[in-house]
């Protein structure tokens, strides 16, 4: 039997995992997230399988976007599939109907260690360059007004993603000039193959940016210090 402990942090409250035991997430389950219709009664599961703990996707539909706290290993759990919790923090992030959620997994004796590395280094005239990607300030500013409820929090809960115009208006653009800069951002990521940001009209437009947050929190390409971002910007 494995000795290292593991629990959830989810809204201020731990929810350990009894050796031997497994924990279950979802609508109804040992953790309960919320009273969502959207979201599956139990749509996540951690258990101790094979000298490792794994987190598993019990799911039908929803997916789960995982990654590990310096946001170098991000990884979409799709129905079905399982991932093993490696490190010492694991953070989880899915979207049901209008609602994000992110909780956090903690291992005490985790199975790997991580190696440093050197952090994302920022291009000159204000450009972000992560992998092969490279963000105007402008395109910044979108990915923080629509995660901006998350990063506003200090701790693991629920928040909601603006719409579209009240995104546009948080950050004084017009709903054209903002789904431009959305389509243009999409386009990036899914050039260099995230998944899920390929929308449309309606729905698929939603869930474009509900996957275009998941992706922008779970890879740090934005964090709570960019919230000054939308109180500095100049006056059109």
């Amino acid at each position: 039997m494995i000795d290292a402990t593991v629990k959830v942090l989810f809204c201020g409250e731990e929810f350990p995992v009894a050796t031997g035991r497994q924990l279950t997430i979802g609508r109804c389950g040992d953790v309960e997230i919320d009273d969502n219709p959207y979201l599956h009664r139990t749509f996540l599961v951690i258990l101790e399988q094979g000298g490792l703990w794994w987190l598993s996707n019990v799911g039908s539909t929803l997916t789960a976007t995982v990654a590990d706290d310096s946001g170098l290993l991000q990884t979409w759990l799709a129905p079905g599939a399982r991932i093993p919790l490696a490190g010492d923090r694991t953070l989880v992030w899915f979207t049901a109907g209008p609602t994000t959620y992110d909780f956090e997994i903690l291992v005490s004796d985790p199975a790997f260690a991580p190696v440093a590395v050197d952090p994302f280094e920022q291009g000159h005239f204000g450009e972000m360059t992560v992998g092969r990607v490279s963000f105007t300030p402008d395109q910044k500013l979108l990915m923080v007004a629509l995660c901006e409820g998350s990063l506003s929090r200090s701790r693991p809960g629920t928040s909601r993603i603006p719409s579209s115009a009240a995104a546009a208006e948080r950050i004084g653009w017009t709903l054209t000039r903002f789904n431009r800069k959305l389509d243009n951002v999409c386009q990036k990521l899914a050039d260099a193959g995230t998944r899920g940001l390929h929308g449309g009209i309606g729905a698929l437009a939603s869930n474009r940016k509900a996957a275009l947050v998941e992706h922008a929190l779970s890879t740090q390409l934005v964090t709570a210090g960019d919230l000054v971002l939308l109180d500095a910007r100049p006056t059109r």
